[in-house]
């Protein structure tokens, strides 16, 4: 994983900027299947060693999984993750007396395993760099700036290093302000929430049983993911918590045991007593969609492309069809000796992820509209419509399909059939 001497020139089909979980991700799996693969990051990637917990974990849908696994880095995760067998979702702060009402999912009645797993950040970090260091087909290049140059005929990559890169398809995966995106003019749209997420872990007394809690209320919903065990924790579980700006403001500034209280009101007291563990993280909540995924010799995935509001816990799964997307392209052009980055491939991909981006976006706009509204008609309605749901199989099923990232697009990589067989370090 160290640069090439200086004022070297290195050759790829695909070159990656950004890696995070989902540029990462794609650069694997790529250089897996033997696409020449190069990734690129302003920031040095994270030591080798286990770093202390921070809070921070990812719920990773069953197809998500199918492709981490494709791409080796399921592997070489340090511990098993928290898998989610139970969904548990309630409207208003638990214990209303108004509030009876909940639908209930359990992975059991689909036959095909939790709906997902609790992934620590730090977790998933290690198995990225492990998994990239082994690949004889990938090139990472760490602390390093680029300078991108695209032209029809081919793309150039110029780093703070000295190094060159030539490629046929630059991929933008450095998140929401992306430079890349910003280059090729591509306008987003974008919506403020004027809410914050708060996101964070809790200890709790007792064990989650590996069921997933959400909260419908007012001001945001509120998620209650169950971790894995750890030595550290052998009882915990993540936190996404969405509020209002001033009030998440302040909710920040509170001492450990008040902010735990605040968590337990609204999770309620089904593990006991919460203690809050690791950090405390914030960002703003908005949504945003690019008017386009591609320019010349551009693809954009994940943040880059779009974002979308949390109460779903689809983000990084969105990200992830992205990835899975756009390597199946890419592995299917390089295997006949076709351009991995001409204009019928970028059109292909665009085509098949921007219609499932927008309903993720349309979808997740929608819920927060529905739940984060206190007034008495809308309140008797969506609790009327989650124990309608409840007493439906057929729809129930659908939901737990889409939970686990099923649907009409979902490509070989994330159904587990496609590529693990062709894949060599």
């Amino acid at each position: 994983m160290s640069p090439s001497p200086l004022s070297s020139r290195r050759e790829v089909a695909v070159c990656i900027i950004g890696a995070g979980p989902v540029g990462a991700t794609l650069a694997a799996t790529l250089a897996a299947s033997g696409v020449p693969t190069a990734v690129v990051d302003a920031a040095p990637l994270p030591p080798m060693e286990l770093p202390e917990f921070d809070g921070r974990a990812y719920a990773i849908a069953l197809t998500s999984r199918n492709l981490l696994e494709a791409g080796g880095i399921w592997g070489h995760l340090p511990w098993e993750p928290g898998p989610i067998t139970r969904i548990r979702c309630a409207d208003g702060l638990p214990g209303e007396r108004a509030s009876p009402l909940a639908l209930h999912f359990d992975a059991a009645e689909t036959g095909m395993g939790p709906f997902g797993w609790m992934v620590e950040a730090r977790a998933l970090r290690m198995a990225l760099n492990a998994r990239m260091r082994e690949l004889a087909h990938l090139s990472v290049h760490a602390p390093a700036r680029a300078e991108v140059t695209r032209r029809p005929e081919g793309v150039e990559v110029r780093l703070s290093t000295g190094e060159v890169i030539a490629a046929r398809l630059v991929v933008g995966a450095e998140g929401r302000r992306s430079p890349l995106r910003q280059q090729a003019g591509i306008g987003a749209a974008t919506l403020d929430y004027r809410q914050m997420g708060l996101v964070g872990a809790v200890a709790h007394e007792l064990p989650h049983e590996q069921v997933a809690l959400e909260q419908f209320l007012p001001n945001g919903p509120f998620a209650q993911l169950p971790l894995a065990p750890t030595p550290e924790h052998p009882n915990a579980s993540a936190i996404v918590w969405s509020e209002k700006r001033p009030i998440a403001e302040r909710m920040l500034k509170l001492p450990d045991e008040d902010y735990g209280r605040e968590i337990q009101r609204r999770m309620g007291d089904h593990l006991g007593k919460v203690t809050p563990i690791g950090r405390r993280w914030s960002y703003p909540l908005t949504a945003m969609h690019a008017m386009r995924y591609t320019d010349t010799r551009l693809a954009l995935v994940g943040d880059a492309a779009h974002g979308i509001h949390p109460i779903a816990g689809q983000g990084l799964n969105l990200g992830f069809r992205d990835v899975a997307t756009l390597a199946e392209l890419v592995i299917a052009a390089h295997e006949r000796g076709a351009d991995a980055g001409g204009g019928g491939l970028l059109a292909s991909y665009q085509a098949a992820r921007r219609p499932d981006a927008l309903l993720m976006l349309g979808a997740t706009h929608a819920l927060e509209r529905l739940f984060g509204n206190s007034l008495p008609p809308l309140r008797m309605a969506r609790r009327l419509g989650l124990a309608a749901v409840e007493r439906m199989p057929g729809l129930k099923g659908f939901f737990a399909r889409r939970a686990m990232g099923f649907g009409p697009v979902t490509g070989g990589l994330m159904l587990g059939r496609e590529g693990r067989a062709r894949l060599t370090p």
